[in-house]
């Protein structure tokens, strides 16, 4: 699907994943992502862009051959950054995306600055999910 008239975010994180199709059906339940476009390449996908909570996170298979510098956390044996969604309910969002299959690497905690946990979804990537504190 495309949207030639989307205008991007003036900052978007652009994901390197194993399995793109399966990455945008987990972001789609985990973070109730909206796919905007999604462009196929040699079998893989190309390159998505997804909508969540407000932003633009874009993201594409590996494509060693191409983008040799452009690598998945899989084939790096971890990842260099934690991508942070502020959202309305931590409590809620955390538990979707657990759900969705989400692996736990800090449980959700009030902190000075908020609510706070930490995620990593199958794909590698590491999420701290970031709201205002429990009443």
């Amino acid at each position: 699907m495309s949207r030639p008239e989307h205008k991007y975010a003036p900052i978007s994180p652009y994901l390197m994943v194993h399995d793109g199709n399966a990455a945008l059906d987990f972001y789609r339940s985990a973070f109730a992502a909206a796919v905007s476009e999604t462009y196929p390449h040699e079998g893989k996908l190309g390159h998505a862009t997804l909508h969540i909570n407000g932003s633009d996170i874009m993201l594409s298979d590996e494509f060693p051959s191409a983008a040799p510098e452009m690598r998945a956390p899989k084939s790096l044996g971890g990842t260099t950054v934690t991508i942070s969604l502020a959202v309305d309910d931590a409590d809620a969002w955390f538990e979707r995306a657990v759900a969705a299959g989400a692996t736990v690497l800090r449980p959700l905690k009030d902190e000075f600055y908020g609510r706070m946990g930490k995620l990593q979804d199958p794909f590698g990537h590491s999420w701290s999910i970031v709201g205002p504190k429990k009443p």
